[in-house]
């Protein structure tokens, strides 16, 4: 199974803080908007994901369709076929994308851990 481009988003209480610290670190700005409390930093192949106000936990988060840079994969796995792959081993859904859609959709579920796994399409 294909998932994507993986990030980690964090929920995080100061947006500018976390963005300083995040650039201490070696990540800088790779998409998002400040001014809607949301950031994408990069450092080579790794992706934070920060977001002030917008959901109370952090989420895993995989992109199918795309790699770490937002580029289009010409062969990935449609995250409808992982959710039905997910569904049919058992796995309990939080969200579900329409099976019936096709393009950008996204579901969740919880790992045994209660951490949310967000599987974003966005292609």
């Amino acid at each position: 199974m294909k998932l994507g481009a993986f990030s980690i988003s964090l929920s995080v209480k100061d947006i500018k803080v976390s963005k300083e610290f995040y650039e201490t670190l070696g990540f800088s700005v790779f998409a998002g908007d400040m001014e809607k409390n949301y950031l994408i930093m990069k450092n080579g192949n790794a992706l934070v994901g920060l977001f002030q106000g917008m959901f109370e936990n952090n989420i895993l988060t995989f992109n199918p369709g795309w790699d770490e840079n937002a580029n289009t994969l010409d062969a990935f796995d449609d995250v409808r076929t992982i959710q039905k792959h997910l569904k049919s081993s058992g796995i309990k859904l939080e969200s579900e994308a329409d099976e019936n859609s096709k393009g950008p959709a996204s579901f969740v579920v919880l790992d045994p851990d209660g951490n949310a796994i967000l599987v974003d399409q966005h292609v």
